[in-house]
């Protein structure tokens, strides 16, 4: 949370248990036990009784929170990371990186995409326009304008022929053809046939799609499961999805399109 400039946090009552007291465009959510905190521009993290465990003394990057017990830091405008100590335990040296994920981590050099091990070791040589991070055993990846999936020996499993795609979410990958989102499994093959207006990756189960302005959720068939009425959406998340019923009422959804709270909203 935010009091005058400053960020804390609360607990699930509203009741600050960190005073309000780091810089805003520098902190990030709990991972892992701890959150990247900025004190006079240099970032640093603390524990959840607001501790700081690692001394504020990188620079800002936005990747920085803790995953798989490593997290992406910045020095002299190079990527690294350093373990739950503060120790740096991979130098410095990449021009950008992100979180490790499924044991590898995105990191770019000289304008290219590859992936490192936990031992800042390359296991796939940055070749690629575009990549993200591991997600169900396959990264996404760009290469000359279109999008495929690798795997973790950095062999192309499905070969980039798409315009756009988004990352695995549940066995499924959002992609788009002529214009249109549908979604593929992980031989590539297209299972839900491309015809939505929008589409957002599945979640717990259903996905996203917009049909005639409208906002909708369709099931792992493509079959539409709750009928298109709403202006605006997001995914499900612990089994409701908040949307936007008017442009004055919004509220939550349950997975039989059912509303359980609305609000009116003053704009």
């Amino acid at each position: 949370v935010t009091v005058d400039g400053k960020c804390g946090f609360i607990d699930k009552k509203g009741t600050i248990v960190i005073t309000p007291q780091f810089d805003y465009w520098g902190t990030a959510s709990f991972s892992e036990g701890f959150a990247r905190v900025t004190v006079d521009g240099k970032c640093g993290f603390i524990d959840k009784k607001g501790t700081i465990v690692i001394t504020p003394q990188f620079d800002y990057w936005g990747t920085a929170s803790f995953s798989e017990g490593l997290a992406c830091v910045k020095v002299d405008g190079k990527c690294g990371f350093i373990d739950k100590k503060g120790t740096i335990v991979i130098t410095p040296q990449f021009d950008y990186a992100e979180s490790f994920s499924e044991g590898l981590a995105l990191v770019k050099v000289d304008g290219k995409r590859g992936f490192i091990d936990k031992k800042g070791t390359i296991v796939i040589t940055p070749q690629f326009d575009y990549a993200e991070s591991f997600s169900e055993g396959l990264a996404l990846v760009g290469v000359d304008g279109k999008r495929g999936f690798i795997d973790k020996k950095g062999t192309i499993v499905i070969t980039p022929q798409f315009d756009y795609a988004d990352s695995f979410s549940e066995g499924l990958a959002l992609v788009i053809v002529d214009g249109k989102p549908g979604f593929i499994d992980k031989k590539g093959t297209i299972v839900i046939t491309p015809q939505f207006d929008y589409a957002e990756s599945f979640s717990e189960g259903l996905a996203l799609v917009k049909v005639d302005g409208k906002c909708c959720f369709i099931d792992k068939k493509g079959t539409i499961v709750i009928t298109p009425q709403f202006e605006s959406a997001l995914d499900f998340k612990d089994g409701l999805a908040k949307v936007e019923l008017t442009k004055s009422m919004s509220g939550y959804i349950n997975k039989k399109g059912k509303i359980v709270y609305s609000v009116r909203v003053n704009k």
